[in-house]
């Protein structure tokens, strides 16, 4: 098996590209070039030809096109062939992409863009266009953009920002639109991606690249799908191993977001369970508007490593501070009190009656006089204090200018505390906003409390992640135990196995199952159990019976030979032919029922499943996922995560059960989940009781492929 696979076949390594050509171009080829007045044709070649002239680097721009001899003036080429030196950069605007690509590729073109639509997001032949693109370009040096993208990553990027950038990636050019635009408020851009259809380059190659970029901050993007879940989750680890945030806007949670997904990129959805997952173990953050996808991205690049996670809320309004400070902590964030030396002082400029201990109402006019920095250099020198809000609800003088002016201020005074302002006037046109705040400064505006709340807490939690994070690939498991060759060749394949089966597939793998044995009548049920020990349990045993309980097919609590004598006759008739045997089972009671399991995902391969088991995993369906590979904090997060986690710590003075042994549990599963990946279809452990002492799964239903 290569090195650079695991052991289900995945890859444990991305492919190394060099984007430097294709961000940084020296030549540039526009296939399909035009000024007819109107013309697509002639839009995009202007706009790539007006973005080489803004640049200094001496790039050249060369239209191609076999009806022209000239374009704006410009010599026109009736092939890329007939360039007289290499290409860095082809983009096709023209109908017959395929013809135009295997000029590229004889060319030995290091990138090529096309623009035209009509492949895989279309379906049926659509798709086989596509595959054909991709044909042309496998085991070339030539890489495929798109296709069915856009011209975006051609377009002037303000180098006059100072700071850290946002890296933009989108499936989409209207949904970058806003992000772009951002740059007229202060928002610094490193440069903007289209994926398009993924027919080669892919989401992945670019986080990857953007991810070692010394001036990117954080990468933001518009992901419609991924296409290949593990090479998604190999760029991620790259961006967290050098701490550079990802926020995502991945559509797809609903039934008509994933049809529209399909026919607008021809990407598969995936679960959304199993994505939100892949997204908490790799420290991406998901939003779902535009707004926060701004905000919560400037908001990384301009904030370097808090110092705390304590939060601070100062406005001029009691009022705001109570509805501020209430939603910050009800999302989770911390707002400790302030010492009282820091009380002292601020009561030095604000009136005695006003609250001071964090929420701090100045009453508004200590703003706009020389007690405005004083405050402001008061709380942010309060050792209880990482960062401060500033809810700004008013827009007239002195808060439009001196007030800004001060926030602004305060902040290069304290660099390792961020102060956040939100700006609340509608309007914002007020002098304070538009000229000190997005125009002077690196201090993160935010126009809602909602999406400056939010951005405070994923940057917070984000480097809480980046501080623990270990990569789970820096040992991939490449080749499978012995065990699994063992199970492999005992089992029936294309089938579900009998629970008695399953079990002893988890006992190979050690993970603790009851004491039973499977007998084929009456005498043998008694004789078993005697040896177990009474009280035992009886269960109809066969690959077939998926709900035995629901059947009448499981008895507990028997207590004598007579009635398990009476129950395995029962069961027998019940059950009719084809059944395997009864299992006799030890009974073990107290616990917490839990569930523990393995599905397939056609996105992301084998995941992992864990919540509260029993009936109530299909009441309450409280259960979270991770995907292969985590370690064991994860498999501890993953106890943590569900919401019934108090009943595991013992709630209500129940016995607290062994997290240990649960994340154990969880651990060998994965095992099993990557030895067996290509063999498995499904694992259900239900219930795993969880106890004091450990766990012990009572039932287990296992699917080969």
């Amino acid at each position: 098996m290569p090195t650079n696979l695991d052991v289900t076949g995945r890859a444990t390594t991305l492919r190394e590209l060099d984007l430097d050509r294709f961000f940084h171009p020296r030549t540039i080829a526009v296939i399909g070039a035009s000024d007819t007045p109107g013309s697509a044709s002639a839009l995009n070649y202007r706009l790539v030809r007006d973005w080489q002239k803004q640049r200094s680097d001496g790039a050249v721009v060369y239209p191609v096109n076999p009806n022209r001899d000239e374009v704006d003036g410009e010599k026109c080429y009736r092939s890329v062939l007939d360039i007289p030196e290499d290409v860095d950069v082809a983009i096709v605007l023209v109908a017959k992409a395929e013809e135009a690509l295997q000029a590229c590729v004889d060319k030995k073109v290091a990138f090529v863009l096309i623009f035209t639509a009509g492949f895989a997001e279309v379906g049926g032949e659509g798709v086989a266009r596509q595959r054909k693109l991709e044909a042309i370009v496998a085991d070339t040096d030539t890489r495929l953009v798109g296709p069915n993208t856009a011209l975006n990553a051609f377009q002037p990027f303000r180098e006059d920002l100072p700071g850290k950038r946002i890296a933009l990636i989108t499936q989409s050019g209207h949904q970058g639109r806003p992000i772009y635009q951002a740059q007229e408020l202060g928002v610094a851009l490193w440069g903007w991606a289209l994926t398009g259809n993924e027919g080669d380059i892919e989401t992945a190659d670019v986080i990857a690249y953007f991810a070692e970029q010394p001036d990117v901050g954080a990468i933001a993007g518009y992901i419609e799908g991924f296409k290949d879940g593990r090479t998604f989750m190999l760029a991620a680890d790259r961006a967290a191993r050098r701490r550079v945030p990802i926020v995502l806007i991945k559509p797809g949670r609903s039934d008509i977001g994933r049809s529209w997904v399909q026919s607008h990129t021809g990407h598969l959805a995936g679960a959304d369970a199993v994505l939100d997952a892949v997204f908490r173990q790799s420290g991406v953050f998901r939003v779902d508007g535009l707004d926060e996808l701004l905000e919560v991205s400037a908001m990384f690049a301009r904030c370097g490593k808090p110092s705390g996670d304590g939060v601070a809320v100062y406005s001029i309004s009691g009022g705001t501070n109570t509805h501020v400070a209430d939603w910050a902590a009800s999302t989770g964030l911390r707002l400790p009190e302030f010492t009282k030396e820091t009380q002292a002082k601020l009561h030095e400029w604000i009136p005695d009656y006003l609250r001071v201990s964090n929420p701090v109402d100045s009453g508004g006019h200590p703003t706009g006089d020389e007690r405005g920095p004083k405050i402001l250099d008061a709380i942010l020198d309060d050792p209880n204090v990482d960062v401060l809000i500033v809810p700004v609800v008013g827009s007239f003088s002195p808060i439009s200018d001196r007030f800004a002016q001060d926030l602004v201020d305060a902040a290069e005074r304290h660099p390792d505390k961020p102060v956040c302002v939100v700006w609340g006037s509608p309007p914002a046109d007020e002098s304070g906003y538009r000229d000190v705040l997005t125009k002077q400064s690196r201090v993160p505006v935010f126009r809602s409390v909602r999406n400056c709340l939010t951005a405070v807490k994923a940057w917070l939690d984000y480097h809480a992640f980046a501080d623990a994070y270990r990569s789970p690939f820096a040992k991939p498991v490449t080749r499978a135990t012995s065990v699994a060759h063992s199970v492999r060749s005992a089992v029936r394949r294309g089938s579900a196995l009998s629970e008695y089966e399953a079990k002893l597939v988890l006992a190979e793998y050690g993970i603790p199952v009851t004491r039973e044995e499977l007998c084929t009548s009456a005498r043998d049920a008694v004789r078993a159990a005697d040896e177990i020990g009474y009280p035992v349990v009886l269960k109809a045993c066969s690959p077939n019976l998926l709900h035995k309980s629901d059947l009448g097919l499981v008895e507990v609590g028997l207590a004598a030979a007579r009635q398990v004598r009476d129950s395995y006759r029962r069961m027998n008739e019940l059950a009719g032919p084809g059944v395997d045997g009864v299992l006799v089972s030890e009974m073990v009671e107290g616990g917490v029922e839990t569930v523990l399991g393995i599905s397939q995902d056609e996105l992301f391969g084998p995941v992992v499943m864990f919540g509260l088991g029993g009936i109530a995993v299909e009441v309450f369906r409280d259960v979270t996922f991770r995907v292969p590979p985590f370690d064991r904090v994860e498999a501890r997060r993953m106890i943590e995560e569900i919401q019934s986690v108090s009943l595991l710590k013992g709630a209500r003075g129940r016995p607290k059960a062994s997290l240990r042994a649960l994340a154990d549990a969880i651990m060998k599963v994965q095992r099993l989940a990557l030895d067996l990946s290509n063999d498995l279809a499904e694992l259900d452990v239900n219930p795993l009781l969880a106890r004091p002492d450990g766990v012990v799964a009572l039932d287990a239903l296992l699917v080969w492929k």
